[in-house]
Protein backbone atom coordinates (compact mmCIF):
# COMPACT_ATOMS: atom_id res chain seq x y z
CA UNK A 1 0.00 0.00 0.00
CA UNK A 2 1.12 3.55 -0.69
CA UNK A 3 1.45 5.60 1.98
CA UNK A 4 -0.40 8.65 1.69
CA UNK A 5 2.42 11.46 1.69
CA UNK A 6 1.55 14.14 4.30
CA UNK A 7 3.25 17.52 3.70
CA UNK A 8 5.14 18.73 6.75
CA UNK A 9 3.66 21.99 8.15
CA UNK A 10 6.61 24.68 8.08
CA UNK A 11 6.88 26.11 11.47
CA UNK A 12 4.96 29.51 10.66
CA UNK A 13 1.65 27.27 9.51
CA UNK A 14 2.21 25.30 12.63
CA UNK A 15 2.61 28.80 14.43
CA UNK A 16 -0.77 30.29 13.06
CA UNK A 17 -2.32 26.72 13.60
CA UNK A 18 -1.63 26.57 17.51
CA UNK A 19 -2.81 30.40 17.40
CA UNK A 20 -5.79 29.54 15.94
CA UNK A 21 -5.34 32.12 12.99
CA UNK A 22 -7.40 30.69 9.67
CA UNK A 23 -5.06 30.48 7.07
CA UNK A 24 -4.47 27.62 4.20
CA UNK A 25 -0.84 26.09 3.12
CA UNK A 26 0.03 25.35 -0.29
CA UNK A 27 3.07 24.52 -2.13
CA UNK A 28 3.60 26.98 -4.90
CA UNK A 29 6.54 28.53 -6.70
CA UNK A 30 5.31 32.29 -6.68
CA UNK A 31 7.53 33.56 -9.35
CA UNK A 32 6.34 30.66 -11.92
CA UNK A 33 3.85 28.16 -10.26
CA UNK A 34 0.43 27.37 -11.03
CA UNK A 35 -2.14 29.59 -8.57
CA UNK A 36 -4.81 27.89 -6.65
CA UNK A 37 -8.26 29.13 -8.90
CA UNK A 38 -9.53 32.44 -7.80
CA UNK A 39 -6.45 33.77 -7.34
CA UNK A 40 -3.66 35.98 -9.34
CA UNK A 41 -0.17 37.21 -9.31
CA UNK A 42 -1.53 40.46 -7.60
CA UNK A 43 -2.59 38.07 -4.58
CA UNK A 44 1.05 37.38 -3.95
CA UNK A 45 3.03 39.26 -2.07
CA UNK A 46 6.83 39.23 -1.29
CA UNK A 47 8.44 40.03 2.25
CA UNK A 48 11.13 42.37 1.85
CA UNK A 49 13.44 43.12 4.61
CA UNK A 50 15.53 46.39 4.48
CA UNK A 51 17.66 48.76 6.53
CA UNK A 52 16.46 51.71 8.40
CA UNK A 53 19.41 54.54 9.33
CA UNK A 54 17.98 55.07 12.84
CA UNK A 55 15.27 51.92 13.86
CA UNK A 56 17.15 48.78 12.13
CA UNK A 57 15.81 46.12 10.23
CA UNK A 58 12.35 47.28 8.79
CA UNK A 59 9.50 44.95 7.01
CA UNK A 60 7.76 45.88 4.14
CA UNK A 61 5.44 43.43 2.26
CA UNK A 62 4.42 44.43 -1.23
CA UNK A 63 2.70 42.32 -3.92
CA UNK A 64 5.24 40.68 -6.40
CA UNK A 65 4.21 42.75 -9.02
CA UNK A 66 5.23 45.98 -7.74
CA UNK A 67 8.36 47.67 -6.50
CA UNK A 68 8.59 49.00 -3.03
CA UNK A 69 9.39 52.47 -2.22
CA UNK A 70 12.12 52.87 -0.21
CA UNK A 71 11.49 56.64 -0.15
CA UNK A 72 7.90 55.75 1.57
CA UNK A 73 8.61 53.30 3.71
CA UNK A 74 11.94 55.19 4.93
CA UNK A 75 9.51 58.55 6.11
CA UNK A 76 6.34 56.11 7.33
CA UNK A 77 9.18 53.62 9.72
CA UNK A 78 10.73 57.15 10.67
CA UNK A 79 14.25 56.36 9.16
CA UNK A 80 15.99 59.01 6.62
CA UNK A 81 16.89 56.55 4.16
CA UNK A 82 16.01 52.24 4.15
CA UNK A 83 18.02 50.25 1.91
CA UNK A 84 17.23 46.24 1.48
CA UNK A 85 19.54 44.31 3.26
CA UNK A 86 22.08 42.29 1.09
CA UNK A 87 21.58 38.83 0.79
CA UNK A 88 24.36 37.39 2.74
CA UNK A 89 23.29 39.23 5.50
CA UNK A 90 20.02 38.64 5.33
CA UNK A 91 19.72 34.98 7.43
CA UNK A 92 21.09 36.36 10.23
CA UNK A 93 19.20 39.39 10.28
CA UNK A 94 15.98 37.73 9.26
CA UNK A 95 16.67 34.24 10.18
CA UNK A 96 15.57 33.30 6.47
CA UNK A 97 17.27 33.21 3.52
CA UNK A 98 16.39 34.69 0.09
CA UNK A 99 12.58 33.84 -1.10
CA UNK A 100 11.57 32.28 2.32
CA UNK A 101 11.32 35.56 4.29
CA UNK A 102 7.64 35.84 5.66
CA UNK A 103 6.55 38.34 8.19
CA UNK A 104 5.00 35.35 11.23
CA UNK A 105 8.58 34.16 11.22
CA UNK A 106 9.84 36.70 11.56
CA UNK A 107 7.78 38.54 13.85
CA UNK A 108 8.20 35.25 16.55
CA UNK A 109 12.42 36.18 16.55
CA UNK A 110 12.70 39.93 16.01
CA UNK A 111 10.47 43.17 17.09
CA UNK A 112 10.72 44.80 13.46
CA UNK A 113 8.54 47.09 12.27
CA UNK A 114 6.29 45.58 9.70
CA UNK A 115 4.27 47.31 7.15
CA UNK A 116 1.98 45.84 4.58
CA UNK A 117 1.05 47.69 1.44
CA UNK A 118 -2.62 48.88 1.42
CA UNK A 119 -3.63 47.40 -1.74
CA UNK A 120 -3.67 44.23 0.37
CA UNK A 121 -6.62 45.77 2.25
CA UNK A 122 -8.14 45.28 -0.92
CA UNK A 123 -8.26 41.64 -1.01
CA UNK A 124 -10.06 39.09 0.81
CA UNK A 125 -7.46 36.69 1.03
CA UNK A 126 -3.08 36.67 0.11
CA UNK A 127 -0.77 34.72 -0.19
CA UNK A 128 2.35 35.04 1.33
CA UNK A 129 5.61 32.93 2.04
CA UNK A 130 5.66 29.81 4.80
CA UNK A 131 9.30 30.65 5.61
CA UNK A 132 10.54 27.79 3.10
CA UNK A 133 11.18 28.06 -0.57
CA UNK A 134 7.95 26.54 -2.33
CA UNK A 135 5.62 27.43 0.54
CA UNK A 136 3.48 29.93 1.09
CA UNK A 137 -0.04 30.66 3.11
CA UNK A 138 -3.37 32.12 2.05
CA UNK A 139 -4.36 34.39 4.89
CA UNK A 140 -6.63 37.67 5.13
CA UNK A 141 -4.53 40.56 5.26
CA UNK A 142 -6.32 41.94 8.40
CA UNK A 143 -5.31 38.66 10.23
CA UNK A 144 -1.94 38.25 8.80
CA UNK A 145 -1.59 42.29 10.35
CA UNK A 146 -3.55 41.68 13.80
CA UNK A 147 -1.24 38.38 14.20
CA UNK A 148 2.29 40.41 13.17
CA UNK A 149 1.35 43.95 14.61
CA UNK A 150 1.81 44.70 11.00
CA UNK A 151 0.32 48.75 9.61
CA UNK A 152 -1.13 48.97 6.53
CA UNK A 153 0.54 52.20 4.63
CA UNK A 154 0.95 53.24 1.10
CA UNK A 155 4.29 52.05 0.56
CA UNK A 156 4.17 51.31 -3.38
CA UNK A 157 6.73 52.83 -6.60
CA UNK A 158 4.65 54.68 -8.29
CA UNK A 159 4.25 53.56 -11.80
CA UNK A 160 5.13 55.93 -14.50
CA UNK A 161 2.24 55.13 -16.96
Amino acid sequence: MAKKVKVKKTLVEQILTKAGVDHQGIQINALEGELPSGYNRNHIFKTLALLGDKTGPVIGIVPITEHLSEKKLAKISGNKKVAMIPQKDLEKTTGYIHGANNPVGIRQKHNYPIFIDETALELEKMIVSAGEVGHSIIIAPKDLANFVKASFVDILEESNS
